[in-house]
């Protein structure tokens, strides 16, 4: 069974549906840690209450980036991950954590990459007028949110949509994918090549999910 680690900045909603598919038996992992950068995140509360080891890493604590992503590294490598998971950690990461981790580091975000990267991802799909919005798993790379896709999930962008329901919309679909996620590297079945992931055959999986209403 594989050891994961989980980074989180605030309420963890996305570590609450790991937490819950582990629970439940369908994600074959143990949750070795959560680790935040904000004492304050709600969900050291959530996961401690799970009887998981939880931590936190003030990053105001620090001079720069790099000497707040080796203190992190430092506490993360104490529970040897075979994964680490970033599931809300609002914090850009530097190169070298990043090539630490490479292959084993996955991040989700708000939209269907490559497009909308960043911040506000659902006001910029409303402004720009797209139909189709959603959500991706990604292997991280140091180019922020950009990195070989695991798997995404679309959603209809539906007339009279205000950015909290699209928000919504979506995060309803990231706590489908991204236990789905979590499990394909967990059972061994994510390779990655040439900047791509491929995942192993299985006619059940499909690496997108398309909400029905988009059907």
């Amino acid at each position: 069974m594989k050891n994961i680690v989980i980074l989180i900045s605030g309420r963890g909603s996305n570590m609450e549906a790991l937490i819950a598919a582990r629970d439940a038996g369908n994600l074959p992992v143990r949750i070795a840690a959560v680790i935040s950068n904000r004492p304050d995140a709600p969900g050291l509360e959530t996961a401690a209450r799970a009887g998981i080891v939880t931590h936190f890493i003030n990053h105001k604590g620090f001079a720069g980036r790099e000497a707040f992503d080796a203190a992190l590294a430092e506490c993360i490598d104490q529970f040897s991950p075979d994964l680490v998971v970033l599931a809300g950690f609002m914090r850009i990461l530097s190169d070298g954590f990043v090539s630490h981790y490479a292959g084993r580091l996955i991040n989700i975000h708000p939209s269907l990459l490559p497009a909308f990267p960043g911040l506000h991802t659902h006001q910029r799909a409303l402004d720009e007028g797209v139909r189709i919005h959603g959500c991706t798993v990604h292997f991280v790379t140091p180019a922020l949110d950009h990195g070989p896709v695991i798997i995404q999930a679309a959603v209809p962008v539906l007339d009279g949509d205000s950015e909290s329901s699209l928000a919504a919309r979506v995060l309803e679909q990231e706590h489908r994918i991204y236990p789905q996620a979590v499990r394909w590297f967990a059972e061994d079945r994510l390779q990655l090549a040439n900047g791509r992931v491929r995942l192993a055959a299985d006619t059940a999986d499909s690496a997108v999910l398309i909400s029905p209403e988009v059907r």
